[in-house]
């Protein structure tokens, strides 16, 4: 039995671009369909069985903006590429943000076309005797591995995701955990449902109980109104608790009750609220040794990794690091609206010998930055910005060294500061570098702020050091 041909819709109001469009797909074995835009396109996608929208920027009647919101909603959802003749870059990386798989500008080759198109459905040429990567749709996004382990990760969250379980997904900043906890949404028992997700380190901690419960009207001064929290809002779908492992010790209290009960107390409620919603934990911490550390409760890490996913950093995995520069150059150079491009053979052994702490997150990075910089359609090391190896994996600074009689205090107080002046004040990536929460960081310089409020008498140097510290507070995050 031979495979069902894709089928792709076209959207265009103008009657040539359009019959030009479905031509090109149709010779390379796409079934096309077309519309002129408006409320046709939204109810031919409300169907099903489309696998790709291939739509003019400027449809008419129908907003892009609208057409992607509701692509994506779709129980799978439909990608879509977007064509336009006048398109800037700014268009295209708009686009991208608000969920368009690819941006092209007119005219396109059909070979080009044709690229795009089986790019976005995940569809490879019918030449290519290459073996498949694994490619996991979340969104608009996608999971791309050769890693066998990373490969199994990803088959066990397909097989618990249509349970109500909770899943902890753990890994280093970078390396995909919020798209893996989209993916279980996506292939879940709701899909059609809310998918909220919260910062739990950038909840203020007077207000974190609000925000994930709720309050009552007249709760506290400035409870003007009724506040649905976020269990409420996500209804039967999913929430995600992002960097759960910086949530303070009374709130995980009150959170391991819920997951128990499965039941909230708005504040300044009287009774209980029943939720439905799924909870996926995500922390980039080693949660057993926050555990051992008091500061995070050992009954609720129990509770919430009924499920445990680990996502190895991508030095763990040197295959896939070709495979997803690869990808990124392709998206990149499009976005561009540059020509196809290619690494050369330096850049490849740059990238392979690269520690990329940052993982993917900072490949996609360098690689934007290469087509961005490259002038023609090569990528060359210079490109990438990448310190050599021995430099990468270097120390990055002046050793620190302590006078004796130094206090503990003290030492940690410039061990801090020393390495916010040596990463030009940027908070977290100082915090990764000592090891230690944004939080953890955060309480830290609160704390020497307020010593430096009201300074005891001491000596010049100590003056001069209040001084400095107080330059170096008024600095932004």
């Amino acid at each position: 039995m031979g495979v069902e041909p894709k089928t792709i819709l076209v959207v265009d109001k103008d009657a040539g671009a359009r019959s030009t469009l479905a031509r090109a797909l149709q010779r390379s074995g796409f079934t096309v369909e077309t519309t002129l835009g408006g409320p046709e396109t939204l109810a031919r996608l409300s169907q099903g069985r489309l696998h790709l929208i291939l739509a003019a920027a400027e449809t008419a009647g129908v907003s892009v903006t609208e057409l992607l919101r509701t692509a994506g909603r779709m129980p799978v959802p439909v990608p879509v590429i977007l064509v336009s003749a006048q398109g800037t870059i700014a268009d295209a990386v708009a686009a991208m943000q608000n969920g368009a798989r690819n941006y092209l500008v007119a005219p396109v080759s059909p070979e080009h076309l044709v690229a795009a198109a089986r790019n976005a459905m995940g569809a490879e040429p019918a030449a290519s005797a290459a073996p498949r990567a694994a490619e996991h749709r979340i969104g608009q996004k996608s999971f791309l591995t050769h890693d066998p382990y990373l490969m199994k990760v990803l088959a066990t969250a397909r097989q618990v995701a249509r349970s109500t379980a909770t899943v902890l997904i753990q890994g280093e900043s970078g390396t995909g955990k919020e798209l893996l906890a989209a993916y279980i949404h996506r292939h879940g028992l709701h899909p059609e449902a809310p998918y909220v997700a919260v910062n739990c380190a950038a909840l203020p901690e007077t207000l974190a109980e609000s925000e994930l419960f709720g309050h009552e009207k007249g709760a506290f001064t400035g409870a003007v109104m009724r506040k649905i929290g976020k269990f409420e809002l996500a209804k039967k779908g999913t929430l995600v608790l992002d960097e759960i492992g910086e949530m303070p010790l009374p709130l995980q209290a009150k959170l391991l009750r819920v997951l128990q009960e499965r039941e909230i107390d708005r504040v300044g409620g009287g009774l209980p609220v029943p939720v439905e919603a799924r909870v996926l934990a995500i922390t980039n911490r080693d949660l057993a040794r926050a555990v051992a550390a008091g500061s995070f409760r050992e009954d609720l890490y129990f509770r919430i990794q009924v499920v445990p996913l680990v996502i190895s950093p991508l030095r763990d995995r040197p295959g896939d690091i070709q495979l997803l520069a690869d990808h990124f150059l392709a998206r990149f150079a499009s976005q561009a609206g540059k020509a196809a491009a290619r690494f050369s053979e330096q850049s490849l052994q740059l990238m392979s010998r690269h520690g990329w702490k940052g993982n993917v997150r900072e490949l996609a990075n360098r690689v934007e930055r290469a087509v961005l910089l490259a002038e023609d359609d090569t990528i060359q090391p210079q490109h990438l910005g990448l310190a050599p190896a021995s430099e990468s994996q270097g120390s990055g600074g002046p050793p620190v060294t302590f006078r004796c009689g130094t206090t503990v205090g003290e030492m940690e107080r410039q061990l801090i500061m020393g390495t916010l002046a040596e990463v030009n004040q940027n908070r977290t990536r100082a915090a990764e570098l000592l090891g230690i929460s944004i939080r953890t960081l955060r309480n830290k310089l609160r704390e020497y702020r307020a010593e430096t409020a009201t300074p005891p008498e001491s000596s010049a140097t100590h003056g001069m050091e209040i001084a400095a510290f107080r330059h170096d507070s008024v600095i932004a995050e």
